[in-house]
Parts: structure tokens; C-alpha cells; sequence
């Protein structure tokens, strides 16, 4: 279904580029202070394909997660999730798709890309949105990216016919041996630090990890974690980068592992210290308050951490905004954790707080992160939809655009 996107490719590709700098990808601090455009990164979800044959042991109908959307159930107390994508349930691994997207996200003001990455086995899985969609589009000069890698456990979560009962049941593991942690760390450098659209900070690659108490399960340990950071670093200086900098998903104490991956953990500040983050963003908003409420009461919360995080931590903190939660698709029977009024108006609150957050910080970069352009099966996207249209994403150009 490519249609609902073709209005975006009959536009021109010749719009200025949304960078802070001559370099495509590297925002260097010096040129903060020159310009007011600000950086929204928003993450990208990447099951939304067919391509990548492990898929398939949760979407046996080979377009991945849609699977989940098209097919919501009715729950036995009435309610349905009955969200559905404007542009169709399209193959987001298909470069003219993303050509589209991307098209569409700078249009309304979104000018990176956070692709959620991940490792099993052994071996990269869904890298097939990133890899032939995202590096394989055209314009892809237009946008920058960067990836998180997505260290949780997978499970049966993603398998609406064994979530309900086998949903824990680990599948795969999310933390990783130092040895393969090297095999990672090479990958990551040679396939994707160098890209030109790479989304760098002073020239270090952007590389953000979204579980810490799996990486350092895996590595053996704090102390042997913060050794293979620092290995890392001095990977990227010998691959000709001036360092990295690491970017660490902040998870409040009283986090509850609603996501059905977390493992719900966290370490002290101290040992989170001596890791040698560089900077800290959130995920979603449901990793540190109830999300089972009104959209506006959440957003308390959200200044509070904020202004928690900033008054506690010396690493630089990016402010996020998550637009909502409801995990519903991913199960049959009902799940009562649903944000109610997480309206577009809404929602543009949310964005003017971190818009806030970041003027009051001029001395550190623009960076804004967004959940999510396409987290569809927990409810919080950017994409068009038949409730709002491009009501988020609109709110996004008049916060930050207009």
C-alpha cells in the first residue's frame, strides 16, 4: 500500500538541511549558540517488516508487528484498540517507504532517527528497517540517525497467542559476553558510526544503551562493564573519531515493567558513575510514573524528574516526551494501564516543557528524544492515524517550526 506516502515524494528533496553544522551528522557545541533549531529525535521501533525470517516465530504473517494492530481483539470487557495507520500497514524496511517518511518527518520539524537495535544470538536482528529502509532511501541525507541498542530480554511477549500465559518466558537473552560485546562494538564502528548521517556530538558517534543492568550482567560485572566502555572509546579513536559518547535510558526507582522486556532494575549512582556515561535520556515515560491516568497529571511528574535528574546527575540529561501508552494490541485479554487525553493539544504541552528544559540549558546540545514515530502496539507514535491524522506530528512543527 504505497499510495496513502506518494504525496510525499512528488515534493522537492531540496530542502535546507536540519543540522547545526557544515558536517552532515556532527552538531559541534560552537554552533548552539547561532541558531534556535532544535533537534527531535524520535525512536524508531523496527518490527514493521516482514524481511527478517526470525520474525516470523511471533508474526507468522510476514509483516511483522502490524500483525498486531490489524488484528486487535475485543477484550472481554468490551474495550478495543482501534488504531489505525493512515499510510496502511506498509513495509517500513522498503527504501521508497522510508523515502516517504522521512520526507514527511521533515516536514513537520523531526530531524533524527533513534533506531531501536538489537542482538540475539549471536547475530543482529531486525537491522532490515534500518539497513535496506532507512540507509537504503535517497534522502537519508536529509535526516540523521543514531541507535540504541535494545539489550533486554526477548520473550513471548511479542506473541499475542502466548503473551497472556508465557509472556516471561525468556527466548532469547539481552545480555552479552565480553567477547561478543567486541564483536558488537566492531560491527556497530565499521557499519554505521561512519555513515555520513550519523548523529554525532563534537564529532563522537551517538551511541545510546537502553538496559544497564543487563550490560553489566553480561560484561561480569560493573567494573569489567566500565572497562569495556572505555575499550570501546579507544575503538572509536583508532577508527578516527575524537571519542564516543555514550548515552544511558534513565529508569526511575519505582519503574514497573509494564513493557513486559525491563528488568525493572537500576544501579547506584555511584556505580552508574563509574561507567562514564556521557548523557541521559528517557525511553517512556511509564519507566518512572503511572501512565494509567489523565495525559496532563503525568506530565507533573515529568517536570519533576526532570528537574530530579538535572539537580542529581552531572551528565548532560535530554529531555524526552513519550505521547502516550496502551499496550493492549500485544494481548488477548485486557490490560488496565491505559493514558487517557493524551490528545495532539496535549501532547504539545508536553513538547513546550522540554522546549523549556532545553533554552534553560543553552549550553548543551538541542537534543529532544520522542516516543516514538512508530510504537503502534504500546500506543505512543508520530504516525498518522484515523483518530488524530497528523495531529502529533503537527504539534511538533508548531512547537519547534512555526
Amino acid at each position: 500500500m504505497r499510495f496513502p506516502l506518494d504525496s510525499y515524494h512528488r515534493k522537492s528533496y531540496n530542502k535546507p538541511e536540519p543540522n547545526h553544522s557544515s558536517q552532515k551528522g556532527d552538531l559541534k557545541m560552537s554552533d548552539i549558540n547561532r541558531t534556535k533549531k532544535y533537534d527531535i529525535a524520535t525512536y524508531i521501533w523496527p518490527a514493521y517488516t516482514g524481511d527478517e525470517p526470525r520474525s516470523r516465530m511471533f508474526w507468522h504473517e510476514g509483516i511483522g508487528e502490524w500483525q498486531s494492530v490489524k488484528n486487535a481483539v475485543r477484550k472481554d470487557n468490551g474495550y478495543l484498540f482501534d488504531r489505525k495507520p493512515l499510510w496502511g500497514y506498509v513495509n517500513e524496511a522498503d527504501p521508497y517507504i522510508m523515502e516517504s517518511q522521512i520526507q514527511c518527518a521533515c516536514d513537520h520539524g523531526v530531524n533524527v532517527f533513534i533506531y531501536d537495535w538489537y542482538w540475539y544470538d549471536h547475530r543482529p536482528f531486525l537491522e532490515q528497517c534500518l539497513d535496506n529502509g532507512f540507509l537504503g532511501a535517497k534522502n537519508n541525507g536529509q535526516v540523521r540517525f543514531y541507535l540504541m541498542w535494545a539489550n533486554h530480554d526477548a520473550n513471548h511477549l511479542w506473541n499475542i497467542d502466548l503473551s497472556d500465559t508465557y509472556g516471561d518466558t525468556v527466548i532469547w537473552e539481552g545480555a552479552q559476553s565480553p567477547a561478543e560485546f567486541e564483536i558488537i562494538t566492531d560491527r556497530i564502528i565499521a557499519k554505521y558510526f561512519s555513515h555520513p548521517s550519523y548523529y554525532r556530538i563534537d564529532g563522537k558517534p551517538l551511541f545510546m544503551i537502553y538496559d544497564l543492568v543487563n550490560l553489566c550482567k553480561g560484561l561480569g560485572g560493573v567494573s569489567a562493564a566500565a572497562d569495556a566502555l572505555r575499550r570501546f572509546r579507544a575503538k572509536c579513536e583508532k577508527a578516527g573519531f575524537p571519542g564516543l559518547h555514550l548515552q544511558a535510558a534513565a529508569w526511575g526507582m519505582n519503574g514497573t515493567n509494564l513493557s513486559g522486556v525491563d528488568t525493572n532494575g537500576g544501579l547506584s549512582h555511584a556505580d552508574f558513575d563509574s561507567l562514564g556515561f556521557d548523557s541521559i535520556t528517557h525511553y517512556q515515560y511509564v519507566h518512572f510514573t503511572s501512565m494509567n491516568r489523565d495525559y496532563l497529571d503525568v506530565l507533573h511528574d515529568v517536570e519533576k524528574q526532570y528537574q530530579l535528574i538535572d539537580n542529581t546527575y552531572r551528565q548532560i540529561y535530554f529531555p524526552h516526551v513519550s505521547v502516550g501508552w496502551d499496550n493492549n494490541p500485544r494481548f488477548r485479554n485486557f490490560v488496565d494501564h491505559i493514558t487517557k487525553n493524551n490528545t495532539p493539544e496535549n501532547f504539545a504541552h508536553a513538547l513546550r516543557l522540554a522546549k523549556a528544559y532545553v533554552d534553560a540549558h543553552p549550553s548543551q546540545p538541542p537534543l529532544i528524544t520522542v516516543n516514538s514515530w512508530n510504537e503502534w502496539t504500546e500506543c505512543s507514535y508520530l504516525e498518522p492515524d484515523n483518530r488524530y491524522g497528523y495531529g502529533y506530528l503537527d504539534a511538533i512543527r508548531h512547537v519547534f517550526c512555526d
